[in-house]
């Protein structure tokens, strides 16, 4: 019998299968299609320390392969999440979930992963550094190692009985770089990729289709990429990986396993067919018998 179950960090899933931050919300939508339970986690919807409106519209952009958004961290905040968010999900999905910390500042956050280290539901807290530092010219905390390296040293300090994975950006000279220096900082594992950076222009209008312009590329035209980004990364540190980045068949998750993710999140898939992480996980003991494999953790990095 197919064994799917992985350990990430300590933290026991049943399977490797765990939707992205931003692509299934609070799960509450999709518990309408199946039981979600089945999932080995699900990172929810990205929290900064005050609601957010998010950006103005158009915000999504169809692309070949792919779409392109520009949401801007719309949320309600982390006191409604922790308040009204976290009791709701504890009624319909009864497993560890993982919390995804956005933020403009080091101080925003520490102050939303200390409060999320406190909640019980809370498996794993991942934080994306791919968020704007506002007290440095609005750059990429991910862009670059040193600033990687000060979110991870903070937040390391108030996240200390949970795995704290760290979420990296691709846009980035060098991604192993950036790993090596959160993995230095205290980081557990990490997480990639994030959405590369696109746009489009509508020749009618000439003018961009999204009012902000540029926004994430995702969907399976950058699997490739974000392939490559996991497998340089997880030959450059020691701590776990989860693959991220076009995923949508069962194929390409023993793909990320393989190139050394230990976990793998499905993103923009889900919002193209709501029962996509289900058909994985239904197909995956079918498409390991295919290949010989009978623990999926045995693959992890053997390429």
């Amino acid at each position: 019998m197919a064994e799917l179950s992985v350990n990430l960090a300590g933290l026991q899933l049943d399977n490797p299968i765990v939707p992205a931050s931003g692509c299934f919300g609070y799960g509450n939508e999709f518990k309408d299609f199946y039981d979600i339970n089945i999932l080995g986690s699900f990172s929810f919807k990205g929290t900064t320390k005050e609601p957010r409106v998010g950006n103005p519209t158009p915000r999504i952009a169809e692309c070949d392969a792919g779409m392109i958004n520009a949401v801007g961290l719309q949320n309600p905040g982390v006191h409604a999440v922790i308040e009204h968010e976290l009791p709701r999900m504890k009624e319909y999905f009864h497993k560890p979930v993982i919390a995804n910390i956005g933020g403009f500042s080091v101080e925003e956050f520490v102050y939303c992963c200390e409060l999320m280290e406190q909640q019980p539901q809370v498996g794993l807290v991942e934080v994306n550094i791919s968020c704007p530092n506002l007290h440095a010219g609005g750059t990429n905390f991910g862009s670059c190692a040193d600033s990687a390296a000060e979110v991870t040293r903070a937040v390391r300090k108030v996240v200390k009985s949970k795995p704290l994975f760290i979420k990296l950006s691709p846009n980035v000279t060098d991604i192993t770089e950036v790993a090596k220096a959160c993995e230095a900082e205290g980081a557990d594992g990490l997480s990639l990729i994030n959405t590369l950076l696109g746009m489009r222009i509508d020749p009618r209008a000439r003018k961009p289709v999204i009012a902000n312009v540029m926004g994430g590329f995702s969907g399976p035209a950058i699997f490739p990429v974000a392939l490559r980004c996991v497998y340089q990364t997880a030959h450059a540190v020691k701590i776990p990986v989860m693959g991220i980045g076009g995923v949508d068949s069962a194929e390409k998750v023993l793909e990320m396993m393989l190139a050394g993710a230990t976990a793998v999140q499905v993103g923009a898939a889900n919002l193209a067919d709501p029962y996509i992480c289900k058909k994985i996980i239904e197909e995956l003991p079918a498409v390991m018998q295919k290949y010989g494999i009978e623990r999926l953790a045995d693959l992890v990095g053997k390429v």
